[in-house]
């Protein structure tokens, strides 16, 4: 059996792990091969600043919230393991703020020691008049890719840098299924009006005495276009924008200033911060993931494919989740092939 991965993020890389996992003592030979044009630590996961949070609202799209506290409770409890730090999981706490009383987020029971603000410290925000305080995970994905991309190869996973240009192509290389984790590319692959890249840019600053995460929502929340500021292991992450339809990978000297401004009014001492990097990448935004199976046809053959894209500016928040469901239905396809799945002796 031979699975073919396309994208090498932090989807992609998650996917195959959950299938190896779940597979490798049950099919042999099985096989797979993950190939992305570009690999860490040059992907879009590699430049978030990889606080667990989903968006507020799940919009009743609980399938979602529910891959959100699989992939907590998998991080979490990597914490008591030493082998938390080489994958860039660390405890992290800090605020969300709001101008207006807003109704609790989805996510209030996954997180740790949820709270309403209290006015004291809605003081130090002039500005917000409401918003919670809570514990959540950091998982930097410029340390947990790697980690991923180490962890599979020593399970004899390959990867190949090359573009994708069609799924007929890696059929026809002998691929008995695709795993699409492509990302912002998938529309390239196969037309999806639902779609489109959501342009993001940051700034990287030396600021170690923060400590606290930021993150703040306006009267009409739009994702990410109002400041936050999260610190990390080493630099401290200030964003941002959220700019669907935008293909533009360069920085902008406009949304830098405008970015830059609003962090300093929020948080002052930044001004204080030395700049390290500034960085742009694009979300593949969608009105929700798609995570299901295809079968294509190509003249009297057929492919089979599971899409797992579309997870906007929370990819690191819903990962494993996702893994998980695309593994199981590489199950699903395996059993309609009729491919045994029993364990190997252990003779």
């Amino acid at each position: 059996m031979r699975v073919a991965v396309i994208g090498a993020g932090v989807i992609g890389l998650s996917t195959a792990q959950s299938i190896y996992e779940h597979y490798h003592n049950k099919v042999s030979p099985l096989t797979i091969e993950v190939y992305a044009d570009v690999f860490t630590p040059l992907t879009t996961s590699d430049g978030a600043a990889g606080l667990w949070q989903p968006y507020l609202y799940d919009k009743g799209n609980v399938q979602e919230t529910k891959w959100n506290k699989e992939t907590f409770d998998y991080l979490l409890s990597f914490l008591s393991s030493p082998e938390s730090i080489k994958m860039g999981i660390f405890l992290q706490s800090g605020y969300n703020l709001c101008t207006e009383r807003t109704p609790e987020p989805s996510f209030k029971d996954i997180v740790l020691g949820f709270r309403e603000l209290t006015q004291r410290e809605l003081d130090i925000f002039p500005g917000y008049s409401f918003g919670w305080f809570n514990t959540a995970l950091m998982l930097e994905g410029k340390t947990y890719l790697p980690w991923l991309m180490n962890w599979l190869s020593q399970r004899g996973i390959k990867f190949y840098q090359r573009t994708i240009n069609s799924f007929q192509e890696l059929a026809d290389s002998g691929a008995d299924i695709i795993i699409n984790c492509s990302g912002v590319r998938s529309g390239d692959l196969q037309p999806d009006p639902e779609l489109t890249p959501a342009r993001g840019q940051i700034i990287k600053v030396d600021a170690p005495w923060i400590k606290h995460w930021i993150l703040t929502h306006g009267l009409r929340p739009k994702i990410y276009s109002s400041p936050y500021i999260i610190p990390g292991s080493r630099l401290v992450t200030v964003g941002g924008t959220f700019q669907r339809g935008n293909w533009n990978r360069q920085n902008s000297s406009i949304d830098h200033k405008k970015m830059w401004d609003e962090a300093c009014k929020l948080e002052p001492s930044l001004k204080h911060a030395r700049i390290v990097e500034v960085w742009t990448g694009l979300r593949p935004a969608r009105s929700k993931v798609r995570l299901e199976r295809e079968t294509m046809r190509s003249g009297l053959n057929t492919l089979e494919v599971i899409h797992n894209y579309g997870h906007g500016g929370y990819g690191l928040t819903i990962h494993r989740g996702c893994a998980e469901e695309a593994a199981r239905l590489f199950g699903e396809f395996l059993q309609q092939k009729g491919v045994q799945t029993k364990p190997k002796s252990r003779l």
